[in-house]
């Protein structure tokens, strides 16, 4: 008695264009759904002011206090907390360019010592246009 078929059997396979189809889709959605902010990485609450703000024509170097005392210069963090390590981090951003702005924004929480060694560091280089972040104060 003869059970098989004369036939060759197919062997099943997987079909993975549909797959990588659903795959690709599903990154694009995610692309497009996320949104990029940079202020998104640190929490500060900035102290508030009166005055408005002038906007200036030149890029200005970015350098923040968080509320812990920390510095980062842009998105970079500058690892040690004391003068020296901070001015040498912010010789290199700023390069031969003493002219350039700074805006220095600093956690309302922020230890005034960490304010004052920021400030310090700023005036050794001979940085002299700094600016102060603050945000505008809520009207009742």
């Amino acid at each position: 008695m003869r059970l098989q078929s004369g036939r060759l059997q197919e062997e099943p396979e997987i079909n993975l264009v549909s797959l990588i189809d659903v795959v690709f889709c599903l990154l694009i959605f995610l692309v497009v759904t996320t949104t990029f902010d940079h202020r998104a990485a640190l929490k500060l609450s900035l102290p508030t002011a009166q005055a408005t703000t002038k906007v200036q024509a030149a890029e200005p170097l970015l350098l923040v206090v968080d509320a812990d005392g920390r510095y980062y210069i842009g998105s970079n963090e500058v690892l040690k907390q004391d003068v020296d390590s901070l001015r040498q981090a912010l010789a290199q951003a700023v390069g031969d360019d003493r002219e350039r702005p700074v805006l220095l924004r600093g956690d309302a929480r922020a230890p005034y010592q960490a304010m004052i060694t920021a400030m310090d560091a700023l005036g050794q280089l001979g940085l002299s246009n700094v600016n102060l972040a603050t945000s505008p104060e809520a009207k009742p």
